[in-house]
């Protein structure tokens, strides 16, 4: 008989290919009710370059003059296989595109991530450890702060000082290092913000359980008591939001490419809508869903192995638990201040 977590990783595992399918079979009839006929104002466009017979062989590759749902059939398809098409705008496989634009994005969205991770705990740990007259006020209002301030302000700020300013970097070496950390900042800041106040919230509310204040009574310093007995409890929320940021990061960097000129998903996405390509534009919105749902279902599967009360309740709520199931998990801390 299976596991409990394996029927659970099993059951997330399936939800999640039925949510990516669902979203491909939901771009897809949104693009296609789209105005405009890519046909006429990208096939026969002259300026395109394409001839009658290249015309003739992209309708019949993507059956344009076959009935909606035979063209979904043949789209859904070739995406399971990895086929997304050929450019219109281009004539070039979408698959070559994405490939050339796809590293300078997920530089730049995972040094964000970085940058916000770092700054959120550095953020919540002064909160908790430092005391109140050196600025716990104002480490617990830079949240509101960050998210109050549109990520693209942030980068016109940053390029006006370091790059015009200080010369830490030229606008016209978008690919360079200190671009790529600057443009991270402006990505990352405004994410940090939700990390910490998902992270001091929890810290709060494990600071004010009875197994802390028997800790601090017995002279257990504040960052001995942060590290070893708050971060964990504390950090499981932050998971979930973690996983959520990670469409933002992918959309935000649509704009942050724009201000710091890298040529990157982006870029890619923002000329496949001026010139209405059909085939880039269905493969990047169908790749960000499929990322998005991986990182989901990474971190459902990662909650119950770090809290096994999560899998535990789960899989026995359609049985009657006993009352020891639902007790919850005593840390090392609270068993010793229980005997205490």
């Amino acid at each position: 008989m299976k596991s409990p977590y394996a029927r659970f990783a099993l059951s997330r595992t399936a939800q999640a290919i039925v949510v990516v399918l669902l979203a491909y079979v939901f771009t897809f009839f949104v693009i296609s009710v789209l105005p405009g006929d890519p046909v006429s104002s990208t096939l026969k466009n002259p300026d395109n370059g394409f001839t009658q017979e290249d015309i003739d062989r992209i309708i019949a590759y993507y059956g344009l003059d076959e009935p909606l749902l035979t063209q979904l059939w043949t789209s859904l398809t070739r995406f399971l296989t990895g086929d997304f098409g050929i450019s219109l705008r281009s004539n070039l496989p979408v698959g070559q595109l994405i490939a050339e634009a796809l590293p300078s994005t997920l530089i730049l969205a995972s040094t964000a991530l970085v940058v916000a991770v770092i700054l959120a705990a550095l953020i919540a740990w002064g909160t908790q450890v430092l005391p109140a007259k050196y600025g716990q006020g104002l480490l617990r209002a830079l949240p509101s702060l960050f998210l109050s301030v549109p990520n693209f302000v942030i980068g016109l700020l940053l390029i006006q000082v370091f790059a015009f300013g200080l010369g830490l970097f030229r606008i016209i070496d978008a690919e360079s290092p200190w671009s790529t950390f600057f443009a991270a900042i402006a990505l990352g800041i405004p994410v940090s913000a939700q990390l910490a106040e998902v992270l001091i919230a929890n810290l709060d509310h494990e600071s004010r359980q009875e197994y802390v204040a028997v800790a601090r009574s017995q002279g257990l310093r504040r960052t001995r008591l942060f590290a070893r007995h708050l971060v964990k409890p504390s950090a499981l929320p932050t998971i979930t939001v973690l996983a959520l940021i990670v469409g933002e990061l992918l959309g935000g960097s649509l704009i942050t490419e724009t201000i710091f000129g890298r040529t990157g998903i982006g870029t890619l996405v923002q000329r496949a809508v001026a010139s209405q390509d059909l085939p880039v534009l269905q493969a990047v919105v169908s790749l960000a869903a499929v990322v998005f749902v991986v990182v989901n279902l990474i971190a459902d599967l990662a909650y119950p192995l770090l809290d096994p009360r999560v899998s535990l309740e789960r899989t026995l709520r359609s049985r009657d638990a006993s009352p020891v199931a639902e007790q919850p998990i005593r840390t090392p801390l609270q068993e010793e201040v229980s005997v205490i």
